[in-house]
């Protein structure tokens, strides 16, 4: 049963993760915009947040953890509104998805001593390959611009990671609504001087205000519903399972956004959902 909430839980947080990542996509100005999200997020959040902060028995190697935590999620959103500018959502947001796709389980099995079965493993490589095919990186020529986003989205990835294995170590101690946080703090912080030395947040609000409200609450409720699930289930399970979020973000770029979809990234969107069911189900 409580594999079964965690994937639902899990599937939410995909739906959630795509629909706000559209958002930031139809952006004017992706620093004002993002940073306005977490700006409310904080707001929102920061009743938890004091206090947890007020009753964890605190250690060096949980306020540690915490830094780590907060320094990957400042990574992770300061360069995910650069990629966006490098490339289409359709390839950015496969391939920063699918290398944390493939490092997460990996570093899971080791870091936590969890396993995969046969069908996991399988279902994990269907998963990787079915998310870098989708991208087009496997067809598409290497030029300065092509480099330039493989390297965004895989630094992109690692951060996504290193954040997700060390926010698992934390909820030992701490409440998933606590280190929500972390998050929404970092991408206040973080994002806080290029967005004020733009002098764009006026004029972001003023066009997109609709957005930000529905993704001030979207973003961090994407994150937090994963958060939930991994207190139910292994994180090399789950993990890949989010991944799902790139089926919903093609088929959005193509409804939404008019991006070009042809018969391939159907079928690779495909070979993705196999690898979950294969992960999720066997």
């Amino acid at each position: 049963m409580n594999i079964t909430y965690a994937i639902l839980l899990v599937l939410s947080s995909a739906l959630a993760h795509s629909v706000w990542n559209l958002f930031m996509k139809k952006s004017v100005h992706k620093e004002s915009f993002l940073w306005l999200i977490q700006t409310i997020a904080s707001f929102l959040f920061m009743p938890a947040f004091l206090h947890d902060l007020f009753t964890i028995d605190w250690t060096f190697q949980r306020a540690g953890l915490l830094l780590i935590s907060f320094v990957f999620q400042s990574v992770y959103l300061v360069l995910l509104t650069k990629a966006y500018k490098a490339g289409d959502m359709s390839q950015v947001y496969p391939m920063m998805r699918g290398t944390a796709a493939l490092l997460i389980p990996l570093l899971g099995l080791v870091i936590y001593e969890e396993e995969l079965t046969r069908s996991g493993w399988i279902g994990l490589g269907l998963i990787v390959v079915g998310l870098f095919a989708l991208s087009g990186i496997f067809k598409n020529r290497l030029n300065k611009q092509s480099v330039i986003t493989i390297l965004l989205t895989g630094t992109i990835g690692i951060s996504i990671t290193g954040y997700t294995l060390v926010d698992k170590s934390i909820l030992l101690f701490m409440s998933p609504l606590g280190l929500l946080q972390i998050y929404n703090l970092a991408g206040f912080i973080a994002l806080g001087a290029p967005a004020l030395r733009s002098k764009k947040v006026k004029k972001e609000w003023m066009l997109n205000r609709r957005l930000i409200i529905i993704g001030s609450i979207m973003a961090p409720s994407s994150y937090l519903l994963f958060l939930m699930a991994m207190q139910f289930a292994p994180i090399s399970h789950i993990a890949p399972i989010r991944e799902i979020s790139i089926v919903f973000g093609t088929i959005l770029a193509w409804m939404v956004l008019k991006e070009k979809q042809g018969a391939g990234r159907i079928g690779y969107s495909a070979i993705i959902l196999l690898g979950i069911i294969l992960i999720g189900f066997f």
